[in-house]
């Protein structure tokens, strides 16, 4: 997800860089759990920090790709019919658990955008209320510079976190899986998970900042209490889980913590989130690398890579859940 959307307003403008970062990833066993520990060595958290582009910039609107160009090279073989149908499965539709360490937990995994809302811009610009405020809908996410849409990399990632957290036993749900014309808006992805009473939620994106940005950050909910959002029992355990997934992503992909957001820390806490805002289960965000940058690019366009992401964030939910 860029700052050019789904669930975002402009933010701060971001201070200028640091010196370089130190990155550490501490494995801390405790209970058979990694621990995290990415750092930096100046300097602390800096939550203000950002994306250049503004919302609903025309230059981070993804090239409405061919069936072709939106499985770029190296990307996962297509799923077999009966998931690939949209009537054949609704957002919280789920395969049976299997037997395993998280038999009984249910995921709601939240793949950022939809790849056909570049089709209905009317639809999702439409302003809901996200607690604080009111926003758009949805947006249509960002793209890299050849035409590869966030919104087909974060379904992409999503179905291989479900192939992976349903071996571990988990119950999960997707909040959509191409089976809808557009959306669902921010408020109805949490009310997803709400309903669901998941254990835990993530929200899957890509961000669109300039070039020479690069690296990962996960996004948690900031302590929010206005109209429909109450955020107070959720921070705590949110975080936890946010650094155990930043812990295990730094592990499995060898990808650094941002450069340009988050002080080297790999987390930033935001309460103008409707994803974040409305969710009363423990939920966080992920923006896996940024796809304006073509080292970035490189990585998120690769299969291998994204099994790779899939994985670290997995881990990362496996490690709060049995934690």
């Amino acid at each position: 997800m860029s700052y050019t959307g789904p669930d975002f307003d402009p933010p701060p403008e971001r201070r200028s860089r640091r010196g370089p970062l130190t990155v550490a990833l501490a494995a801390l066993v405790c209970g058979g759990l990694l621990g995290w520990g990415v750092y930096a060595a100046t300097g602390g958290t800096d939550d203000k920090g950002a994306g250049t582009e503004a919302e609903g910039s025309p230059s981070a609107a993804p090239r409405t790709p061919s069936s072709a160009a939106s499985s770029p090279a190296g990307s996962a073989s297509p799923l077999p019919e009966d998931e690939t149908s949209p009537a054949s499965r609704t957002p919280s539709a789920s395969a049976p658990a299997a037997a395993g360490p998280l038999k009984g937990k249910v995921v709601v995994i939240d793949p950022g955008h939809n790849p056909t809302n570049v089709e209905h811009t009317s639809e999702i610009n439409r302003q809901v209320d996200v607690g604080t405020h009111r926003k758009e809908c949805d947006t249509t996410g960002t793209s890299t510079n050849d035409g590869y849409a966030e919104a087909e990399f974060t379904l992409d990632v999503a179905h291989r976190m479900r192939a992976i957290l349903q071996k571990q036993g988990a119950t999960v749900k997707l909040t959509q899986d191409r089976d809808r014309p557009f959306g669902p808006c921010v408020d109805e992805r949490a009310r997803i998970g709400n309903a669901a009473k998941a254990d835990a939620v993530v929200s899957i994106h890509a961000d669109g900042s300039g070039a020479g940005n690069r690296g990962f950050h996960v996004i948690l909910p900031g302590p929010v209490n206005a109209g429909e959002a109450d955020t107070r029992a959720i921070v705590g355990p949110s975080r936890e889980l946010g650094e155990r997934i930043a812990g295990n992503f730094v592990r499995v992909t060898g990808t650094a913590p941002s450069n340009y957001i988050g002080g080297g820390t790999g987390l930033v806490t935001r309460k103008d989130l409707g994803g974040l805002n409305l969710s009363t289960v423990p939920k966080v965000f992920i923006e896996c690398g940024n796809m304006r940058d073509s080292k970035d690019a490189a990585l998120l366009t690769s299969g291998a890579w994204r099994q790779k992401a899939a994985q670290g964030i997995s881990e990362g939910i496996v490690s709060f859940l049995r934690g």
